[in-house]
């Protein structure tokens, strides 16, 4: 048996302090089934906004403010206050949603809350009898694409980070598992892929984490982001269909109960066919689905996880305060989608962000 990467819990832990952690978490969310669930989610949109303008959360808040100086730099101060304070408010009735979702997503009543939007155009991809990785970003709601893909039949997989709370990570699992949504430890995932892959079916990611110093830097924003090669090489290995998509949330109907709604749109799909003539394929596979996430969260920013350290992990040449290397430069170069002029505001922002941290002497940002 794999050892569990979070540890071995003490008895204290394992019988006194996660069930009591528990039982107050589904204590807390008990108004989630109690009441009406418009009233809950305005709710905590209320709680999510005070929390998001809170004096002891200006660090956070700051923080994610910045990011959007670097994503957003048209936008006004106030803007990005404003945006971040929504943010919360959506993180906020997301909590909620998650523990509804077992409850209200069914076979019968799923059409109630979820919009197929333009999925029907991946269809095909799905049922060729290739593999699929469908992506997703921190973005709207990206645990409802892979619920509603599985009671539309399809048998989905998606991969996620198990949960420290031993008793909630029992929870979520029993409870996707009911409508057939397979979860996959991220720290086992590579050694059920290979039969998943050969079977031809699909596997979800929410693929927009910071991967770490080893990860592949493509663009994200107009800044060098630290991507997950895993997604890529899974592609170039089995051959298997890219689709990306998101969740929105749909604006609500004033004096109607239909307080959750989100329509699922594919944002981007390609495969084989687009990649086998380029350059270095696994760098076009990581800068095309990280080009696609960014591209849904322009489109709603406000449904976006900005607290996220997206930039954290620099590439190496400015950890060691080196020029940018002609070799990237090249490869970015070769990127259909990049103009020159993206090309040197990309090389100036890594320019910059070198001498930063060369300066304060530091290797990661937060």
């Amino acid at each position: 048996m794999a050892r569990d990467p979070r540890g071995t819990l003490s008895p204290l832990q394992q019988h006194v302090t996660q069930p009591l952690t528990y039982a107050a978490m589904r204590t807390a969310l008990l108004p989630a089934h109690l009441f009406p669930l418009p009233a809950v989610l305005r709710a905590a949109s209320t709680l999510g906004n005070k929390f998001g303008n809170a004096r002891f959360n200006k660090k956070r808040v700051d923080q994610a403010i910045a990011r959007l100086e670097i994503a957003f730099p048209e936008m006004t101060l106030e803007q990005r206050q404003d945006l971040v304070s929504k943010a919360y408010e959506h993180l906020a009735m997301l909590a909620v949603e998650l523990a509804v979702t077992p409850r209200l997503l069914s076979e019968d009543a799923w059409t109630d809350y979820v919009q197929l939007g333009n999925l029907q155009s991946v269809m095909r991809p799905l049922l060729d009898g290739r593999p699929s990785l469908l992506l997703t970003g921190h973005c709207g709601n990206w645990e409802i694409i892979g619920y509603t893909m599985a009671l539309l039949g399809f048998n989905m997989h998606a991969i996620y980070r198990p949960l420290d709370l031993r008793p909630a990570d029992d929870w979520v699992r029993q409870t996707r598992s009911r409508r057939g949504l397979d979860l996959l430890d991220k720290f086992g995932v590579m050694r059920a892929m290979p039969e998943l892959m050969a079977r031809g079916e699909a596997v979800a990611f929410v693929a927009d984490q910071n991967a770490g110093d080893r990860g592949l830097q493509v663009p994200y924003f107009g800044r060098l982001a630290s991507s997950y090669k895993s997604i890529g090489l899974t592609a170039l290995q089995y051959d298997a269909n890219i689709l990306i998509g998101q969740a929105r949330r749909l604006p609500t109907t004033p004096g109607t109960d239909q307080s959750m709604r989100y329509r699922i749109e594919v944002i981007d799909q390609f495969s084989s066919d687009d990649w086998k003539d380029q350059p270095d394929p696994l760098f076009y596979i990581t800068a095309r689905y990280r080009r696609s996430i960014e591209q849904m969260i322009r489109n709603t920013p406000e449904q976006y996880l900005w607290m996220h350290r997206i930039w954290k992990s620099r590439p190496r040449h400015e950890r060691l305060n080196k020029p940018f290397p002609e070799s990237l430069k090249r490869k970015l170069a070769d990127l259909p989608w990049i103009t020159d002029d993206e090309l040197a505001r990309l090389i100036d922002r890594s320019d910059r962000d070198r001498a930063y941290m060369a300066e304060h002497n530091i290797t990661h940002f937060k």
